[in-house]
């Protein structure tokens, strides 16, 4: 066998990606069901987005961590491509439901948005919470930007960041700032033990 074929099953990326289609079938479902075409609930892509990278965060940790750690290969451009792929996938998976529905779910630039800061919320989980409760971070901050009154000011909109239009400034450079620093923490440091 090769490596990435060694590296995606011991990631459990086949059972991650099945994950994030059967939540993005669900979606579908619900929005054939409203008949589709009309008006979505902007939140629906959000929840979308965070269920795939819930899904998908369990394989940011390996089956062994000191094994993973002693190992003769180079992790880290790895680990970042990994975290890269996480916020590709589940990206053009809930853009392709869009496409398939044809249904305005989000915009594209809303997308790459949110499933960039997102994958990058949940690199930083497995830095700080373990590959098993990487997942932590996202969900929390999802709570949080569910319940949360409409943005007034910056540290509101950094808040809620992932609910706001695309082209909000503030969002913008929340996700990015979150992809960036997620992502290189998670390339140099690994998953928690």
């Amino acid at each position: 066998m090769r490596w990435l074929t060694l590296y995606a099953r011991s990631r459990q990326v086949p059972a991650s990606l099945a994950a994030v289609v059967i939540s993005a079938a669900g979606v579908w479902a619900l929005i054939a069901r409203d008949g589709g075409g009309g008006p979505v609930d902007p939140r629906m892509p959000v929840f979308v987005l965070v269920a795939g990278v819930t899904a998908t965060s369990i394989g940011l940790g390996g089956q062994d961590l000191a094994l993973d750690r002693a190992a003769a290969i180079r992790w880290r451009p790895r680990r970042a491509a990994h975290v890269l792929l996480i916020g590709a996938v589940v990206g053009a998976v809930l853009l392709a439901v869009g496409t398939a529905t044809d249904t305005d779910l989000a915009t594209t630039a809303f997308v790459v948005r949110d499933s960039a800061g997102l994958a990058g919320l949940v690199a930083l989980g497995a830095v700080v919470c373990g590959a098993a409760y990487a997942w932590t971070p996202a969900v929390v901050w999802l709570s949080f930007s569910v319940f949360a009154p409409p943005p007034t000011n910056v540290p509101m909109e950094v808040a809620t960041w992932m609910m706001l239009p695309p082209g909000t400034p503030t969002a913008t450079w929340t996700a990015l700032a979150l992809a960036v620093t997620g992502t290189t923490v998670y390339a140099l440091a690994g998953p928690r033990r």
